[in-house]
C-alpha cells in the first residue's frame, strides 16, 4: 500500500484513528467493562520497532498495559547461489526479513515475555492481524476453550470467490493441519480454490494456551512448522528467497485443537486500498473500536471493490478522492485508469469507471452513479 516505511498499524483508517488506536479502544473497553487488566501485546519486526515504540508513547495515560516484543530476523537467500545475501549481523536491513507470524512462538519465548505472562497468571493469548478490523476477543469462544480443554482454536469463516487463496484446515492422517495455497501442487490449485470443496478459510485469528506453548517449547523440542517459500526481488532486482512460517501451522502441535466457523463480520482485513475504501465508507460504524455493518445496508455481504493501479499507493488513493463516496447501496465497483472523485458522490448497484490511456475522468461533486458504465470520453450510459 506504499506506507513509506511506517508501520501499517499507524495508518488512519476511521474517524482519524489508526489501527493501533482502534485496538487500544477495544481493549480499554474490555478492561473497563469487566474490571480486568488484559494487556495489549505487539509483535514488531526490526523494520517497525523504533517507530512503534515512539507511537505507543501517546497511550501512556490510557487504561491499558502495552507490551512489545520483536520477531526474529532472517537473512534473505540469493535465489541463484542459495547463499545468504547478508554476510554479517550488521549488514543492511534490506538484506534481512521477518520470517512470518509463525515466528511468534520462538519470539515470545526468546524475549522472556512468555514466562512473564504465565507468571502474571495469564492462561490464553488471542492473536490476530492488526489490520483485521473485525477481530476482537470473543468471550463465548474463550469460554468454549476453557470448558473443552482446547489448547489452540482457529477462527474460520465462509469462503467466497474473493477468498480463494486463503488457507484452510484439513484432516491429514487423523491430525488437524493447516493447508496454504503455496503448499498445493500446481495441478491441484483449482481444487484448492473451489468454494465447494473447501468451504471455509483461515482468518488468522487464533486463541492459544500459554502453558501449552511453554510445554511444547521445553518438553517437545519446539515447533516444527511447514515452510512457505516466498520468492521476492530486492530493490536492485536481485531475486531472493524468504523462508516463512504461519502461526496457523502450529495447530498440529496442540491438544484438542480445532477450528470454529465465525461470521464474516469478524474478518475485515485491510490489505489494499480497495479494502480501505470499504472500511472508511458509510458501510460501517464504530462500536468500542470495532467496525460494525451499517444496519441500513440491505445485504449482509460487502460490495466487491476493485481499484486499479493508479489507486494502489495510499498517497494516490487519498489524493484521488475528494471524500469517500456513499456506497451503502453499492454491489460492485471497478475503477481503472486516471480517475478522480469529487466530494459527496453516491455509487449504487454496479458501477464501472474506465479511463483509457491518455484520458482522464473527473467525477463532479454530488454525482450519483447507479448501474452505470463511465468510459474514457466521460459519457455515461446505462449498464
Amino acid at each position: 500500500m506504499g506506507m513509506g516505511g511506517l508501520p501499517k498499524s499507524a495508518l488512519e483508517v476511521r474517524d482519524g484513528m489508526t489501527f493501533l488506536d482502534l485496538s487500544v479502544r477495544q481493549i480499554e473497553h474490555l478492561n473497563e467493562k469487566y474490571k480486568v487488566n488484559v494487556p495489549f501485546i505487539l509483535m514488531n519486526s526490526f523494520n517497525t520497532d523504533d517507530d512503534t515504540q515512539r507511537i505507543i508513547q501517546k497511550y501512556a495515560n490510557h487504561n491499558i498495559q502495552i507490551l512489545t516484543f520483536n520477531q526474529s530476523r532472517h537473512p534473505r537467500i540469493n535465489k541463484d547461489s542459495l547463499l545468504p545475501v547478508a554476510r554479517s549481523a550488521v549488514s543492511d536491513k534490506a538484506q534481512w526479513y521477518p520470517p512470518g507470524h509463525g515466528d511468534i512462538f520462538d519470539a515470545l519465548s526468546d524475549s522472556g515475555l512468555l514466562d512473564k505472562l504465565i507468571q502474571a497468571g495469564k492462561e490464553y493469548i488471542f492473536v490476530s492481524n492488526v489490520d483485521n478490523l473485525g477481530a476482537d476477543v470473543d468471550l463465548k469462544i474463550l469460554g468454549h476453550l476453557v470448558e473443552s480443554g482446547t489448547e489452540f482454536l482457529m477462527e474460520l469463516t465462509d469462503k467466497t470467490k474473493a477468498d480463494v487463496k486463503g488457507g484452510t484446515i484439513i484432516d491429514y492422517n487423523g491430525h488437524v493441519r493447516l493447508l496454504e495455497i503455496a503448499q498445493v501442487p500446481k495441478e491441484h490449485v483449482e481444487d484448492f480454490k473451489s468454494v465447494r470443496k473447501f468451504k471455509y478459510f483461515n482468518t488468522n485469528s487464533v486463541y492459544i494456551s500459554l502453558p501449552a506453548i511453554k510445554r511444547i517449547m521445553e518438553d517437545e523440542d519446539g515447533f516444527e512448522l511447514d515452510i512457505i517459500v516466498n520468492n521476492k526481488s530486492m530493490d536492485d532486482g536481485t531475486p531472493v528467497v524468504q523462508l516463512e512460517t504461519a502461526v496457523g501451522a502450529a495447530i498440529k502441535h496442540f491438544n484438542n485443537a480445532h477450528g470454529v466457523n465465525v461470521p464474516r463480520s469478524r474478518f475485515l482485513p485491510v490489505k489494499s486500498c480497495s479494502d480501505l475504501l470499504l472500511v472508511t465508507s458509510d458501510l460501517y460504524s464504530l462500536e468500542h473500536g470495532k467496525l460494525v455493518m451499517n444496519p441500513n445496508r440491505m445485504f449482509n455481504q460487502t460490495p466487491v471493490v476493485k481499484l486499479g493501479d493508479t489507486f494502489k499507493k495510499i498517497g494516490n488513493f487519498q489524493k484521488r478522492f475528494g471524500s469517500i463516496p456513499n456506497i451503502l447501496e453499492l454491489d460492485h465497483l471497478t475503477v481503472s485508469g486516471d480517475v478522480w472523485f469529487g466530494k459527496n458522490i453516491t455509487l449504487r448497484g454496479t458501477v464501472i469507471i474506465v479511463a483509457n490511456e491518455g484520458n482522464r475522468i473527473d467525477l463532479p461533486d454530488g454525482s450519483i452513479l447507479e448501474n452505470k458504465l463511465v468510459s474514457g470520453n466521460v459519457s455515461i450510459i446505462d449498464h
